[in-house]
């Protein structure tokens, strides 16, 4: 292991990643502009550094051996890191205090990240932030590999979260929300599910825990869940959407449905009911030792989410 650690070099760390995006030395080596026997060498340099293969070879290209699935976690991770010490570098470079990589699901409110973000001052200092939005699998999975430093998703209870801590935030009420015509026309009476299936539904993609809940809203009331008109992730794309339709409907959480009333105008119809979804809560990495930034970002988010929502309940 002492040798490892002392011969263990940067490129061998890129001919990993390079050898899975492109599973044949060959196309390794057209790609770094090299010659096949260079690469290959390289390779069993790195194989001998392990004491171990690190890929299997056949006819449909290379395949990871475990200790080589192991050797491409910890090699994403550590270029991954390598990377936001570069960006932490400019950061500090232009006048800011470090520079955070968060991921957020699309249904949180803009103006809570903006919030939590100007709060987070370490050292008198701003912060510059990467933003990627995604579903919750998708970005814990950029947590894990170190992509991201943290992630605002939904508290699911799931297996396989070992590796992974959260500090649950705020819970969030449910709004159906539609055009002023439609919203018009909707509450001339009391509205009813029943009012509500043959119309057309702006929903999240399958599988996220948005649908899910809307599904289950349909089943309970004795309905079947509509097919949507259209399916999209994006809370903007939803707003703009069911504003511009006389017949779209969506629901969205409160928060949302109160920022999509002033940026793409549509209107909250009054109608009561409950939904189970899991609070959003802030996830970050349980191994490691976090950077004091982004235990201040931790802290800005809570005290805000707790001022806005509330305690959590």
């Amino acid at each position: 292991m002492r040798r490892l650690t002392a011969r263990l070099k940067l490129r061998h760390l890129n001919l990993l990643l390079m050898i899975r995006k492109h599973g044949s030395l060959t196309r390794v080596a057209e790609h770094m502009a090299t010659s096949q026997p260079a690469v290959t060498s390289a390779l069993a340099e790195l194989e001998g550094l392990f004491g171990a293969p690190l890929f299997v070879r056949s006819v449909r290209g290379m395949t990871p051996t475990p200790l080589g699935e192991v050797a491409l976690a910890r090699a994403t991770a550590m270029l991954q890191d390598l990377d936001h010490l570069v960006r932490d570098m400019a950061a500090t470079a232009s006048g800011m205090a470090a520079h955070l990589h968060i991921g957020v699901i699309p249904f949180v409110s803009g103006q809570l990240i903006s919030g939590a973000i100007s709060a987070t001052l370490p050292l008198d200092r701003r912060i510059s932030v990467t933003l990627a939005e995604g579903t919750s699998g998708q970005l814990l999975a950029q947590l894990r590999d170190h992509t991201l430093d943290a992630v605002i998703g939904r508290a699911q209870a799931t297996t396989g979260m070992q590796d992974l801590q959260f500090v649950p935030l705020y819970r969030q009420r449910p709004r159906l929300v539609a055009s002023r015509r439609l919203a018009a026309r909707l509450t001339r009476s009391a509205v009813q599910w029943h009012d509500l299936s043959d119309l057309d539904w702006v929903l999240g993609t399958p599988a996220t825990p948005m649908r899910e809940q809307i599904a289950e809203l349909f089943l309970r009331a004795g309905l079947t869940p509509p097919q949507p008109l259209v399916e999209t992730n994006s809370a903007k794309l939803t707003g703009e959407i069911v504003a511009a339709s006389e017949r779209a409907v969506s629901i969205v959480p409160a928060d949302i449905a109160d920022e999509l009333v002033r940026i793409a105008g549509v209107t909250i119809v009054p109608f009561s009911f409950e939904w189970t979804l899991a609070p959003i809560a802030l996830f970050t990495r349980a191994d490691g030792e976090p950077r004091p930034v982004d235990r201040l970002f931790g802290d800005a988010l809570a005290r805000l989410c707790a001022q806005v929502h509330g305690p959590l309940r």
